[in-house]
């Protein structure tokens, strides 16, 4: 049948697909892209504080997937909203944090129980701020940024039912499959699916992480591809065309190999550039600082985020109000953080962390080698 963007796509096959995924082609690339996976999955058991790190990555994320869907908010005001009241935050930031939210909760809870359906609504929910789920109402139709409809998802409660049980099902298969060809499968047939009325690449790109830890090629979040989707945008909106025009999966498996292999090495830059930032902050703590204030603890909130504030010490139990702000103080005059007043809210920013999150992924890299 032949495939018309203007109809509502129900005739979307179901999984696994009809052809041969491994492919010569694809599992070349995919022997690089596990290669560069699992030097990612070492290197982030290593980290000394992985919830600190990999907050400062989820931020990062957090922000690229949602500018993917045109949500768009600076790291500043991410960076800020980490520390601010949310009345005091602008709706796209909120929505960008609402993500990293998503986020967090279903890694925290992918452990307890298998990935499905649920786990969709939840995230879509949480991203969106309500409560309704799989969409019911016909309509919805993807469009260019000129007006034009590129796509028409698949249209009826049930029918959009039976296919994300299906999806489920193929992801939980014990089957030879490569994870990695498969988590490329389980993302297209996702957003082709597109069972929400808004929010689905978002969801989607989350899946991509939970699945990695689901098959324990990671044991944390630290792998997200976002930012290579930002720099291939056009690519990847044509893989996935191709697919459902052409039934073209092996260009599409080899784009998201391919992501995951730069992403992986990538994300290895910008860990351990913050791992030697610490390192170097450390030594200048211990020198300059009095002995009965440096501390680990100390060290490690001024790395979580960019903004750190009196009050992250005193949660922290690092020291009460006052003592807290004169740390802080002596940091900054030891040039290490530097203040900064937004509003009626003080600040301490860690320029070493700012350039390092903001700093783009190629530099980081050259710079490592």
């Amino acid at each position: 049948m032949t495939f018309d963007k203007n109809k509502p796509y129900n005739e979307l096959p179901i999984l696994p697909p009809n052809q041969d995924l491994e492919t010569k082609r694809t599992l070349k690339v995919a022997i690089e892209a596990n290669k560069a996976l699992a030097q990612l999955k070492t290197r982030g058991n290593l980290l000394p504080n992985q919830s600190m790190l990999i907050d400062s990555l989820v931020l990062l994320e957090a922000k690229d997937s949602s500018e993917i869907e045109n949500i768009f908010t600076t790291n500043d005001k991410l960076y800020q909203a980490e520390a601010l009241d949310s009345k005091n935050i602008d709706s796209h930031t909120k929505e960008v944090r609402r993500y990293r939210q998503a986020l967090w909760h279903v890694v925290h809870s992918v452990k307890e129980r298998p990935l499905g359906i649920n786990t969709f609504v939840e995230i879509f929910q949480i991203i969106k701020e309500n409560q309704s789920g799989v969409r019911k109402t016909p309509g919805t139709k993807i469009s260019s940024l000129s007006g034009e409809v590129i796509y028409t998802p698949p249209e009826g409660h049930d029918l959009l039912m039976n296919l994300l049980s299906n999806l489920e099902k193929y992801m939980h298969e014990d089957d030879d499959v490569d994870p990695l060809i498969k988590m490329a499968v389980l993302h297209y047939q996702f957003e082709a699916i597109h069972p929400f009325t808004d929010g689905n690449g978002r969801t989607g790109r989350i899946l991509n992480i939970l699945y990695l830890l689901q098959e324990k090629l990671l044991d944390v979040p630290v792998l997200f591809l976002s930012s290579y989707i930002i720099r291939n945008k056009t690519s990847y909106y044509k893989g996935l065309q191709n697919v459902t025009e052409n039934n073209n999966w092996e260009d599409w498996i080899i784009y998201m190999l391919k992501a995951v292999e730069s992403t992986s090495y990538e994300t290895i830059a910008r860990i351990d550039a913050i791992r030697n930032a610490m390192k170097k902050y450390k030594q200048q703590m211990q020198i300059h600082l009095p002995s009965n204030v440096y501390s680990k603890d100390l060290l490690e909130v001024i790395f979580e985020q960019p903004y750190c504030k009196i009050q992250s010490l005193v949660d922290r139990g690092i020291a009460q109000r006052r003592t807290a702000s004169s740390y802080l103080k002596q940091l900054s005059d030891m040039n290490l953080l530097y203040p900064m007043k937004v509003g009626r809210n003080n600040f301490y920013i860690n320029p070493i962390l700012m350039e390092i999150l903001n700093k783009p992924s190629d530099d980081l890299i050259n710079k490592n080698n």
